[in-house]
């Protein structure tokens, strides 16, 4: 049985396929051209940083160039070598891809946190035992003398001695070796790994391209998906979580508590917090606090004039501009975003009750509402 099989992935979205089970990517048609130009010209660099936002296809593009690379033979300029590939697609039903599907293929090395078979759960990092193994990668590989490809996903969860490993080996990368570093937040990386590597940057997915990524990945269609490309932000990813927690509810539960603000909604409100307190909603906890966020960004950055391009929900635009309308409520919405994140973060590093941590950060919204309706 293959590992996919068997294991948790931190890389799969709970109710999508996997990328490596996604044939096509949409809306970042630059970056696809980008490395098939790079591949045709005899310019290939040994390492591909991957950037941009979570959820927009970083992982999905990895898994092409990987299919495409081992699935396509060098040219050795001889008279039958291969027409010049136009595209990074491989047939499903070529071995690579079956391969890659089941985790198989001896040319491909996945870097990505293991699992902890003590305590039941995956690591919270890339641990440099992992990264160690490379070598053996590349050494039981070496004789044939094809291509190798690595896929880190995410450089952003290794810790620091084995992103120290991954910076020897992009100083000095074996023979035909292709690494894919996949990060969300390529800032964070050290500086000389960044330095080591060519970038592709992933833009968020229109609302059209992100309806259809949404059909691709098994969702029903939706006629909410300028909606849903609002609070999503472009990410495939994020919006499955919306469509599968009813997230645009959640969003309309928010805003609805704080309608009438500063004289907030408090049956909403303790309905609001009720909705995230046990084990059961987790997932649902997490999207009220992210969606808590967006809302308190969605005020501040309509206050200093960059109002949304499209309502979230209905009547948003009208709450918006009844709540922030000026930079100097810019301001305060922003200050109060900033100190309900690290508030969030603390509460949820220290396990405080759900409950306790929404009402609370409904009280301090309140209480911003409030000092800006009286200036």
């Amino acid at each position: 049985m293959a590992e996919a099989d068997i294991l948790p992935e931190p890389d799969r979205i709970e109710g999508a396929p996997h990328p490596r089970e996604t044939e096509t990517l949409l809306g970042q048609a630059g970056p696809e051209h980008d490395f098939l130009d790079a591949f045709t010209s005899g310019r290939m660099h040994h390492a591909w940083l991957i950037t941009g936002p979570r959820g927009v296809g970083k992982a999905t593009l990895a898994w092409r160039i990987a299919r495409f690379l081992l699935a396509t033979p060098p040219d050795d300029g001889g008279m039958f070598a291969p027409a010049t590939p136009d595209t990074l697609d491989i047939a499903p039903d070529h071995p690579v891809a079956r391969r890659l599907a089941a985790l198989s293929d001896p040319g491909l090395f996945l870097l990505r946190r293991p699992y902890d078979e003590k305590a039941k759960r995956l690591k919270g990092e890339i641990t440099v035992d992992e990264a160690r193994k490379l070598k053996n990668f590349f050494a039981l590989s070496a004789s044939d003398g094809g291509r190798r490809v690595v896929i880190i996903d995410s450089a952003d969860e290794l810790n620091t001695n084995a992103a120290n490993a991954i910076l020897k080996l992009l100083e000095e990368p074996p023979a035909n070796a292709i690494l894919l570093l996949i990060s969300h937040q390529p800032t964070r990386l050290l500086p000389t790994i960044r330095s080591r590597c060519r970038e592709l940057r992933l833009a968020p997915l229109s609302p059209p391209d992100l309806a259809q990524a949404l059909v691709n990945a098994g969702a029903e269609p939706d006629a909410r998906a300028e909606a849903l490309a609002e609070l999503a932000a472009g990410s495939v990813g994020d919006a499955l979580s919306l469509t599968h927690l009813e997230g645009l509810k959640l969003y309309s539960d928010i805003a609805a508590v704080f309608h009438n603000a500063p004289n907030y909604d408090r049956q909403r409100a303790l309905k609001l917090a009720e909705g995230c307190a046990g084990k059961a909603n987790v997932d649902r906890f997490s999207l009220t606090l992210r969606l808590i966020d967006l809302f308190l960004s969605r005020l501040a950055r309509n206050g200093a004039g960059l109002a949304p391009t499209a309502e979230a929900i209905q009547g948003e635009g009208a709450l918006l501009n009844r709540l922030s309308s000026t930079q100097q409520a810019a301001r305060a919405w922003a200050a109060t975003q900033q100190s309900l994140s690290a508030a969030a973060q603390h509460g949820r590093a220290v396990n405080l009750d759900p409950a306790a941590l929404i009402l609370d950060m409904v009280f301090r919204i309140n209480e911003t509402a409030d000092a800006v309706a009286a200036r």
